[in-house]
């Protein structure tokens, strides 16, 4: 009997942090719960190499007339730093008021295990179930998959299905279900200035050259009108008007400007336009500085003006945003914008495409959607109701997963995007967790749309 908690906390024992080489053996380790998984749902798997981190493949294959599914996931995690901050380890997962808490069990363990565990049990009611699936793990994604395209592309013919199904996004609660219907893209930088050739004594040298972190600071500003609004000329070119059914759908989100705004814990939004925060996050690209250093760091003062000066900048895209145009659009704009008293260097960092897809029935749904990606769309509108009382919202969220657009590039296929972590599950930080009540939610809508494509297989004598 498959026992998915069980599994879950299986996974999440091994550390599989795909940044940093220490963490080998977690990788490793992660990659055997999946390869055990499958094998004992009698999938066909493959560990296949990469020049990183390995992807595991598993198939359940079939005749070439029954819809294929393509079920995306990783295995990677990020690190669980700082580990003082979390109430119980990282990596020993443990049930607290209805979730399960463990670095991983939202971003993407518990998620995908929600498929995983819809397949095992259609598989076990029906065994002859006319659906060829595979399933396609990654370790990687926490830095960039940069690996996957390649990857895609060499494995392009058997790859190829009629979408693909996922969750690595966010529902605004346990209660109401979000199918995404977009994601932003990215493109990272950063940006290092250098002024005197080592640190120097601030008062032997003061007043006599520009310090490097106050030229960063003015370097910084620059970039955001008063209002926050990115001050790049030409950053906002080709940005697309939002259609009315996607702020109708917007509008049914069941958390208020308030209630987000003590989620955060802040005294007031910081957008531009008259946008509320919840358009601003979902339909409007930003520049954001990640992390900004320059000398001294410890406890107590040491007085120097230091050598150098770093920040490091992400940027969020929307759909017809070129990372390419941004990219080199932002680095001259630092060149030319940083004082000729301090030298700039610019390294760019992964980037990745916006993705947007149109569920059916909407003004600008293709007229050449698939079928099969339709029903997928309707059976998880009608399961989500089912399981929570309430038709899902279609949303498009402020992350990005860039490898949901490479694959449409790569294979053509549009994927089926189902929320099953919530804000307070806390990705990326301490006391990550999974809200086990919206993961059953999840494995019923992953079931039930799994067994709608199924039912659309050509019957044959």
């Amino acid at each position: 009997m498959f026992d998915p908690i069980q599994a879950i906390s299986d996974f999440v024992r091994a550390p599989s942090v795909s940044t940093d080489p220490a963490f080998a053996a977690g990788m490793a380790g992660a990659r055997d719960v999946l390869c055990k998984l499958f094998r004992d749902m009698g999938l066909t798997v493959e560990v296949c190499p990469t020049p990183l981190h390995p992807v595991v493949l598993a198939r359940r294959e079939g005749p070439a007339h029954w819809p294929h599914v393509v079920i995306y996931g990783h295995y990677d995690v990020q690190p669980a730093d700082p580990l003082p901050l979390w109430t119980t380890p990282a990596f020993e997962p443990v049930i607290r008021d209805g979730r399960l808490y463990g670095r991983g069990t939202a971003d993407n363990k518990g998620p995908q295990m929600a498929h995983i565990y819809a397949v095992a049990k259609l598989l076990e009611k029906n065994p002859g179930l006319p659906l060829r699936l595979t399933f396609l793990i990654e370790g990687e994604e926490e830095i960039g998959s940069p690996s996957l395209e390649a990857f895609l592309a060499a494995n392009k013919e058997r790859l190829k299905g009629d979408f693909v199904l996922l969750s690595d996004t966010m529902s605004p609660s346990a209660d109401q279900l979000t199918i995404t219907t977009g994601l932003r893209g990215i493109l990272c930088l950063e940006a290092e200035l250098t002024g005197p050739r080592t640190d120097l004594h601030s008062g032997i040298h003061g007043g006599a050259l520009l310090n490097p972190i106050q030229a960063l600071a003015e370097l910084c500003a620059s970039l955001h009108d008063a209002d926050g609004r990115v001050n790049i000329p030409g950053y906002y070119d080709g940005v697309q008007p939002v259609l009315a059914w996607e702020r109708a759908e917007l509008a049914k989100l069941p958390t208020t400007r308030e209630q987000y705004r003590k989620f955060l814990d802040i005294s007031d939004f910081h957008t531009w336009g008259g946008m509320t925060p919840f358009e601003a996050t979902r339909f409007q690209p930003t520049l954001e500085f990640n992390g900004i250093g320059g000398g001294y760091q410890g406890e107590g003062s040491k007085t120097v003006i230091p050598s150098k000066a770093f920040v490091k900048i992400s940027c969020r895209l929307v759909p017809s945003m070129d990372p390419a145009r941004i990219e080199a659009l932002v680095v001259k704009t630092l060149k030319e914008r940083c004082s000729p008293k301090v030298k700039i260097e610019v390294k760019c960092g992964h980037s990745g495409n916006a993705y947007r897809v149109v569920p059916p029935d909407r003004p600008d749904t293709p007229a050449d959607q698939s079928p099969v990606l339709a029903a997928a769309f309707r059976a998880a509108e009608a399961e989500a109701v089912k399981v929570s009382g309430n038709p899902p919202i279609y949303l498009r969220e402020g992350g990005s997963v860039p490898i949901i657009d490479t694959i449409r590039r790569t294979l053509g296929m549009d994927s089926v995007m189902l929320g099953l972590f919530t804000p307070e599950c806390n990705l990326h930080a301490p006391d990550e967790s999974l809200h086990l009540g919206l993961f059953a939610k999840g494995a019923a809508v992953s079931e039930a749309v799994l067994a709608a494509v199924a039912g659309m297989a050509p019957r044959t004598n």
